[in-house]
């Protein structure tokens, strides 16, 4: 959410100069905004700010920023207050607490009671996703009405140009949250299977999470969290990038593994296929570890298979940038600024936009 959230507003601020971007942030962070982006920090903790918010419906984070603002935009559901005539744009990127609650620790669940997604996602005027399989969703599981829910894909940090490869070293790659939804356990138990059959690469972690403690055996490297320029280094010098989720909202890691050149193995989920296209990866059932560590093998010995991947995934999403996920964004914000009358109008993304000073 963060990668997105930053991605996302540094694109906009680059196309949109005559744009004000402010964001608010939790008192005590300094963070570089890109041109055009204002940051403002919070006079309370971030807890008590959120408890607050969820409890009290106070402090009103419009008010926060100052108050002349067009729209509000929140890049993920979290315990937030907004005034009554303040438009909304809320973006939700799965319902994973709902669908794996056992995914999550407590606090984490409390946290999503506390965020209220379904009632935040209903008093928006609009609500962005990344993927038409999950806005069905949303649409479906929520009641929403389709015509303010809006699908709107990702795209890759970076493209294949200039990239300096990771080492030598035959590797596989993981890359996400060490989390259960992720499968790293369905990964570890597949790649062990795949060893035993002869497979001579390692297994290369980027991430972490609650799960880190039990990344860890023969041949797995785990890298903890690199910077952009390295992970692209990494992507690049993969043998494949390995998706075993067991839920998505997008997978956004399949889409930058193929825009550094580097095939996909992933689980069979309808966004994947929706996002990849179909020849896109070789996929293959979610938790299945048998058939996981036969697509390690064939995958890592099939020369002719990965240039196939690869060659297919990046014709599907050839057309995905953040450019174009900017544009699409921000005509769902003018959208919603101009959906009601202005009142008192910027946010975790709000924005006052060249067409609602």
């Amino acid at each position: 959410m963060a990668h997105y959230t930053g991605a996302l507003l540094t694109a906009l601020a680059a196309a949109y100069p005559d744009d004000e971007w402010c964001v608010l942030l939790p008192r005590g962070t300094r963070a570089p905004m890109p041109p055009c982006v204002r940051g403002v920090s919070s006079w309370l903790p971030g807890r008590m700010q959120n408890g607050s918010a969820a409890v009290l419906r106070r402090p009103r984070a419009d008010r926060m920023l100052g108050g002349d603002l067009d729209v509000f935009w929140a890049p993920a559901p979290v315990p937030v207050a907004v005034s009554p005539e303040m438009p909304l744009v809320l973006t939700v990127h799965d319902r994973s607490w709902e669908q794996r609650p056992c995914d999550f620790t407590t606090y984490e669940r409390a946290w999503h009671i506390a965020a209220r997604p379904r009632a935040l996602a209903r008093r928006a005027i609009r609500v962005l996703c990344d993927a038409e399989v999950v806005r069905a969703d949303l649409i479906e599981a929520w009641g929403l009405a389709p015509e303010r829910v809006r699908a709107v894909p990702l795209a890759p940090a970076v493209r294949g140009e200039g990239v300096v490869r990771a080492g030598d070293q035959p590797y596989l790659l993981f890359v996400g949250a060490l989390e259960p939804r992720k499968a790293p356990d369905v990964l570890l138990a597949a790649y062990a299977r795949a060893r035993a059959s002869g497979l001579a690469a390692e297994l290369w972690f980027v991430g972490d999470g609650r799960l880190a403690p039990v990344v860890q055996g023969p041949g797995v490297r785990r890298l903890g969290r690199v910077g952009d320029a390295e992970l692209a280094g990494l992507y690049a010098g993969a043998l494949a990038l390995v998706l075993p989720s067991r839920l998505e909202g997008f997978g956004l890691p399949g889409v930058e593994a193929l825009a550094q050149g580097t095939p996909v193995i992933a689980s069979d989920l309808p966004v994947l296929r929706e996002v990849l296209g179909k020849g896109g990866a070789v996929f293959v059932e979610v938790g299945d570890e048998q058939a996981l560590a036969h697509a390690l093998v064939r995958v890592v010995q099939d020369v002719g298979l990965r240039d196939a991947l690869v060659a297919a995934g990046r014709e599907a999403t050839a057309e995905l940038s953040w450019a174009a996920t900017a544009r699409a964004t921000r005509a769902v914000l003018a959208e919603a600024a101009a959906a009601e009358p202005l009142a008192s109008r910027c946010a975790p993304g709000a924005a006052r936009t060249a067409d609602h000073p």
